[in-house]
């Protein structure tokens, strides 16, 4: 059980160290890490946890790591991974609040942080492309999306508002079109 937890704890301190950019920035080396090499998740689901963590208070990272690590080995296994990722965080903003000085008037420092700004955003697009191809599976989900981005983009509207309106709109589409098939069933008997 302990090499377990390590191997969690590892797997998500690394995720960690590299995810500039908060959680989003996450998804293509979860895909990798979690779905590809270890396993232990389908991709689908991992969407489902970081679409259910935009909706709860915190950081989605450690909230999509603690989802990932309690399904793979209950409460230890989200400790495990919760920590794994906040860990890298907390040693860097420590050395670096320990040379701030030195660091903020760095001109390599901060040129580094903007290749890295960079990156960040051509990784969230990958990711971003990833979760439409999954999640865009029908005209339904199509109608979603587009009044989700159209809100998002043109209101004040809270991110989470707009995460718990959308899964309204499923729960209402997707019972219809259930409802809708049992009564095609029951007319054709």
């Amino acid at each position: 059980m302990f090499k377990d937890l390590l191997q969690i704890y590892w797997k998500f301190f690394k995720m960690g160290a590299v995810t500039f950019g908060g959680g989003y920035a996450m998804l293509p080396i979860l895909r990798r890490e979690i779905v590809e090499k270890s396993g232990w998740m389908q991709e689908e689901e991992i969407l489902d946890y970081y679409a259910l963590s935009q909706g709860l208070p915190g950081i989605i990272a450690i909230n999509v790591g603690t989802f990932i690590g309690y399904h793979h080995k209950k409460a230890p296994g989200a400790v495990a991974a919760a920590l794994g990722v906040v860990s890298p965080s907390i040693l860097i903003i420590t050395a670096i609040a320990m040379f701030l000085t030195g660091f903020k008037d760095n001109v390599y420092v901060q040129h580094a942080l903007s290749a890295i700004s960079v990156c960040v955003v051509a990784l969230i697009l990958d990711a971003v492309i990833g979760m439409w191809k999954k999640g865009v599976k029908d005209i339904w989900c199509l109608g979603i999306f587009l009044v989700s981005l159209a809100l998002s983009l043109f209101t004040g509207i809270s991110p989470v508002i707009l995460v718990i309106a959308a899964a309204i709109a499923g729960l209402i589409i997707r019972g219809t079109k259930r409802a809708s098939a049992s009564g095609k069933e029951a007319d054709k008997k």
